[in-house]
């Protein structure tokens, strides 16, 4: 039986960063992974999304390149070369983790709890006094007849060969993003949402915004729709309005969410669960529904706590636990659609169910210079302040880089600046943060 000082389960972005932080204040850390360093976001999340999204893009500026005077006529898309491209990346990054890891024993291998201070991996045991639970989520695929039918969003990210038709099961974040990839790339895409608009954490405004803009591009949404079965030949039953409809494609991708992945055993020591997830404080430590377990503290970040399903928030939660940070609800989420969405705090529907009294700002990109020489006029930045103190609650953009733009009010409302530090600060011209600059409620 081997001891270390810290042992975290799972080598995601909360996982290796807590546990490479560890190692560099001297402490003896092993990660435990069962499948590729980085995790869900590196290996079938955010990474190799985002590398598809802008393959999509590329494919997007090249139709469209005769707007800006350039002939190149229409794009061939070249599936078995972006994947190879996105395979690339993933391995590129894969080996920068390990170096990350360089000062910590990784051991590969499907983590087992047999106490609350020891781990089984490969019939070896390993003890350390605290335990980070890290170990992710998975895709969610709905209990209907022929759920086996579709693909989930790990599996559509290996496929070789281009669907004439895809249907889309969920209008979240991973089904937009899918929607909007697939689209680019020539795909005729439909979308079935059981919620009343796409997006259902977002700012409706912004929200409608970007179904408008996508079924433009072609993409048709259906909302309100229950989805209740998937037959052979791959039609897709579903309800709405408790009206029975049907719809047909050569692929199915379901996109209904994710679930936290719980490492076994943990529910044999006391473990708290929540809708599925692990119960945590505000410091990340675990909790037990009788008496904690002496001489060691667990701790879970990320997905698995089922706080805040963002690579980011297990980042910082990982900093939490190490005691480096305090928890925050500031955190920026993005959607890499085209054209992208982002938000970071209270939309203007949740201000309102908490009483609040607020002002707010709008600014278009079609009023931007720089957006029109881009050739992106659509796009809006909405900005959400206290109307008696001035205190930013939150920002909400659809429009080019709205990922990229979004981290101006966060960082602003993490430094607890007013609304007007952002008007009254200079920003460059001509740049696309003076739509920011021009949303902030006066």
């Amino acid at each position: 039986m081997e001891n270390f000082d810290l042992i975290v389960i799972g080598a995601g972005p909360g996982g290796y960063e807590a546990a490479a932080g560890a190692a560099a204040l001297g402490r003896r850390v092993a990660v435990i992974e069962r499948d590729e360093l980085g995790g869900t976001c590196l290996n079938r999340g955010c990474i190799p999304t985002k590398a598809l999204c802008r393959s999509a893009e590329v494919a997007m500026t090249v139709g469209n390149s005769s707007e800006f005077g350039i002939s190149a006529g229409e794009p061939v898309i070249d599936l078995p070369r972006i994947m190879a491209r996105k395979d690339e990346i993933l391995a590129g990054l894969r080996e920068s983790v390990g170096m990350v890891l360089n000062d910590v024993t990784v051991i590969r291998g499907e983590a087992k709890f047999i106490c609350a201070s020891t781990v089984e991996v490969n019939g070896e045991c390993y003890t350390a006094h605290e335990i980070i639970v890290a170990t992710g989520s998975r895709p969610v695929m709905l209990d209907i007849p022929g759920k086996e039918l579709a693909l989930s969003s790990d599996e559509i990210l290996s496929i070789q060969t281009l669907p004439s038709s895809l249907i889309i099961i969920g209008g979240g974040v991973i089904g937009m993003e899918f929607a909007s990839i697939f689209s680019a790339f020539g795909v005729k895409v439909t979308v079935l949402e059981y919620c009343k608009e796409i997006l259902p954490p977002f700012d409706v405004e912004i929200a409608k915004r970007l179904r408008t803009s996508l079924k433009r591009r072609g993409i048709e949404i259906v909302t309100s729709a229950q989805v209740t079965a998937i037959n052979p030949g791959l039609t897709v039953e579903y309800e709405v309005k408790g009206k029975s409809k049907t719809a047909e494609a050569e692929q199915v991708l379901m996109a209904v969410g994710r679930r936290p992945v719980v490492p076994e055993g943990l529910d044999g020591i006391g473990v708290r669960f929540e809708r599925g997830a692990i119960a945590v404080d505000d410091n990340m430590k675990v909790l037990f529904d009788g008496s904690a377990p002496e001489n060691v503290t667990l701790y879970a970040i990320g997905d698995v706590n089922g706080r805040c399903m963002l690579a980011h928030a297990a980042y910082m939660h990982g900093l939490v636990a190490l005691g480096k940070a305090k928890l925050t609800d500031v955190i920026p989420a993005a959607v890499f659609t085209q054209p992208e969405c982002a938000m970071v705090g209270l939309t203007e529907e949740q201000c309102a169910a908490a009483g609040r009294q607020i002002k707010i700002g709008k600014a278009m990109f079609r009023s931007n210079g720089k957006a029109l020489a881009m050739g992106e006029p659509d796009g809006l930045v909405k900005i959400i302040a206290d109307s008696e103190t001035d205190e930013l609650l939150g920002c909400h953009i659809c429009g080019a880089h709205a990922a990229d733009l979004v981290q101006e009010v966060a960082t602003a409302m993490t430094a607890g600046l007013k609304a007007s530090a952002i008007s009254t600060a200079v920003h460059a011209h001509p740049t696309l943060t003076e739509v920011v600059k021009a949303a902030v409620p006066k």
